[in-house]
């Protein structure tokens, strides 16, 4: 074969490998992005939620305040104390979507409603104290349903696109409606401008991230004779209530007031066990009865 025909023959077969080598180094690279599983999903990790949008303002100025009046209801500032021995004696969680104690209120169920507004201090027929929490709201009388929806969070969603969490503290009465939810000002105002006075909106249970742990507090009168416990601060709604007497354990009725009530002062100041709607139940140790006083501890239910 002739010196140049040899040359160019060697060149050309380097030259074929080089481009081997480089379609292996694409693919490879090509299949690295394919297999991106945030990349593959079309999702965005920068994207916004929740972002309130501009609301249009109307002429007409609207007030409304059905809650107004409950707001302020038999609420009593109290003292806290240091955190007492407590144990757990929780079942496993059930899977989310599955709440078997809940009531009208259902986790994964999408409401539709309307929200208005009152100036609300966190206070109110749940008898929570006021708080610092701007973001709370009034469940209408039917979705309350005797107390069941105290405590809990909902994710409220306004037509514009703008939502939040707020915390139901109180109990909105006639005229408000079935899926009705009375805002606090300040929630009201992060979803849509005050002077519209009403908009529509779609709402859902949550299970939030806490800072802290369920608190319990006996009521005012409370002794061993006779007592009303409430469950403050839980994560999920609570289901039931139950104490300790005589090595047994006795599940309280709920009042519509927010406290589960021992008539009889059976178990009053024995062991508390609370049970959210996911069938989570947590054991409090013993606690003293001292009325008025909030007890805190540090169980929390699981995240839902």
């Amino acid at each position: 074969m002739p010196r140049r025909w040899l040359v160019a023959s060697v060149a050309a077969t380097l030259l074929l490998a080089t481009a081997a080598v480089v379609g292996v180094v694409v693919q490879r690279d090509r299949t690295g992005e394919a297999g991106d599983p945030v990349a593959a999903a079309g999702v965005d990790s920068r994207s916004p939620v929740g972002a309130a949008s501009a609301t249009p303002t109307v002429s007409e100025s609207v007030t409304v305040s059905p809650s107004a009046a409950i707001g302020t209801a038999a609420t009593v500032p109290s003292t806290s104390v240091t955190p007492p021995s407590v144990t757990s004696t929780s079942v496993p969680a059930a899977v989310a979507g599955d709440a078997p104690l809940a009531g009208r209120i259902k986790p994964g169920v999408t409401n539709q409603g309307v929200a208005t507004f009152y100036d609300s201090d966190g206070g109110g027929a749940c008898l929570y104290d006021p708080g610092p929490d701007p973001l709370t709201a009034a469940m209408n009388w039917a979705d309350y349903e005797d107390a069941k929806a105290c405590g809990a969070y909902v994710l409220v969603r306004a037509s514009n696109g703008a939502s939040l969490t707020v915390r139901i503290t109180n109990l909105c009465p006639q005229p408000c409606r079935v899926g009705q939810l009375d805002l606090s000002a300040e929630a009201f105002a992060r979803l849509a401008a005050p002077n519209l006075g009403e908009i529509p909106i779609t709402w859902t249970l949550v299970s939030p991230a806490v800072s802290k742990g369920i608190s319990i507090r006996y009521k005012t009168g409370s002794s061993r004779h006779w007592c009303a416990i409430q469950a403050i601060d839980h994560r999920n709604p609570v289901a039931r209530l139950e104490v300790q007497a005589g090595g047994q354990w006795k599940q309280l009725q709920r009042t519509d007031y927010n406290y589960f009530l021992s008539e009889n002062g059976s178990g009053c100041g024995g062991a508390i066990a609370v049970t959210d709607i996911y069938g989570q139940r947590l054991v409090v140790d013993p606690l003293p009865i001292k009325p008025d006083v909030v007890q805190a501890t540090s169980l929390q239910f699981a995240a839902h």
